[in-house]
């Protein structure tokens, strides 16, 4: 059964723009950033999905963690983090369709922090925002067959994944399947399917932005749970990922190195052979004695095997 919601024309324009800006990111080689940029964007993700539960680590208390240094902070929040340090290094071998693949991953998450890590809840729970009851979640009895509609829909619904992975976000939500962990397995979740719609996804800090827009988040949580469809919820969290995309096209001064470039052209290229030229058209704006160094540099560090010589000459990605 597919889950209520219209797709407006709000809506449509949000998703033309959102294709849009995923197209100049991919003419900027921005879809895979450097590898301190996905640091530090991975970083920002874990801090704010977190901080939005209440956790309080820094930044830079995160980067400490990452970087295996002592802190000191509540137990808890440490564990919290390590949590989602290890679920988000383990973001590929997820199966973003499977119900083992989400109960995996909410086992890591919450590991330590529960007492059954993993396991779909079985009681009725309701969500408190102050003083005051927010929502009723469905009964336990009707959360396996709820989760696994939701799933289905995912799979073989066919509107785009931009729309799914919002509405999958909302319903998760609503269904609210575990005793605890909900919002940050949604957020990751949604993130998971964005990341197989587009690999953009996978380093862009969608997170952040949610935490500095928390109370409409909650807002727009709230008003789709009264109107009885996620619409609300889909326009909102496509109005985040498109400021998120922009602010990623905001950051194209960053300038590429030659590890940058071939670890980039690898995504493209994968394991087919290939030449200097055909390196040359996915980087225009590099010179052919760059190209040139590029290549000798990654024959050289054992990352390209050469074949042939000088017209001849082709590169293949060595098999890891």
């Amino acid at each position: 059964m597919k889950p209520p919601y219209d797709i407006n024309s709000a809506i449509l324009q949000l998703v033309a723009s959102i294709s849009e800006k995923i197209g100049a990111i991919n003419a900027s080689h921005l879809y895979k950033p450097p590898t301190e940029l996905r640091k530090k964007n991975r970083i920002k993700t874990i801090q704010s999905s977190l901080e939005i539960e209440g956790n309080t680590l820094t930044e830079e208390q995160i980067t400490a963690l990452l970087d295996n240094k002592r802190i000191l902070a509540p137990q808890k929040d440490i564990l919290e983090v390590k949590n989602a340090i290890e679920v988000y290094q383990q973001l590929e071998s997820f199966n973003v369709f499977e119900l083992k693949s989400l109960l995996k991953a909410h086992s890591i998450l919450m590991a330590g922090l529960i007492e059954s890590p993993g396991k779909l809840r079985a009681t009725t729970v309701g969500i408190v925002k102050g003083n005051k009851v927010a929502h009723i979640a469905p009964p336990g009895e009707m959360v396996n067959g709820l989760i696994k509609n939701l799933l289905t829909y995912l799979k073989t619904d066919n509107d785009i994944a931009l729309i799914k992975s919002c509405v999958f976000h909302y319903e998760f939500e609503f269904i609210h399947p575990f005793i605890d962990g909900n919002g940050r397995m949604g957020r990751f979740w949604q993130t998971l399917i964005l990341k197989n719609y587009s690999p953009i996804f996978e380093f862009i800090p969608i997170e952040t932005l949610i935490k500095e827009r928390q109370q409409e988040y909650y807002n727009a949580l709230s008003r789709s749970d009264k109107q009885g469809h996620s619409t609300c919820f889909i326009a909102f969290m496509l109005q985040i990922i498109l400021l998120a995309l922009e602010e990623t096209l905001a950051s194209q001064n960053i300038n590429l190195t030659s590890t940058d470039r071939i670890e980039l052209f690898k995504s493209n290229i994968k394991s087919e052979a290939f030449t200097r030229q055909d390196y040359l058209r996915n980087y225009k704006e590099i010179s052919a004695a760059t190209a040139s160094r590029d290549l000798k540099e990654a024959v050289e560090k054992n990352i390209l095997i050469k074949t042939g010589d000088k017209r001849t000459t082709k590169y293949k990605y060595k098999a890891q």
